[in-house]
């Protein structure tokens, strides 16, 4: 089986969604998770601080430099992702959809490499 990263994006200056809409996406999340792991495709999955919460490290020169903030400049960030293994892309493709149904956003899919 292969392993696909299913991502999910924040988005900066997007509106925030009312409290009782977060409160069903994460209960629809914390369902899907369960169900992920019920059906052995789950390997690993979280969800991330806003990107101000981030700190870079470069350790490419002489001596090593931290950082605030995201790495890259952009609008859109990682926002969570899922880890799952499918033995195709039309699987993982699947539980994508039903990944994002449940996160009420859009959902990223990339296999890993060397798989």
């Amino acid at each position: 089986m292969t392993q696909y990263l299913l991502s999910v994006h924040y988005v900066d200056g997007q509106a925030a969604t009312p409290e009782a809409e977060q409160q069903a996406a994460y209960e629809a999340v914390d369902k899907f998770n369960t169900e992920l792991q019920a059906s052995g495709a789950w390997v690993f999955a979280g969800g991330l601080h806003t990107p101000d919460m981030a700190t870079v490290v470069d350790a490419t020169g002489a001596e090593t430099i931290t950082t605030d903030g995201p790495f890259a400049e952009a609008k859109e960030q990682l926002g969570g992702f899922w880890v799952v293994e499918a033995p195709d892309l039309d699987a993982a493709l699947a539980l994508a959809a039903q990944g994002s149904a449940a996160c009420g956003g859009p959902v990223e899919v990339r296999p890993f490499q060397g798989e």
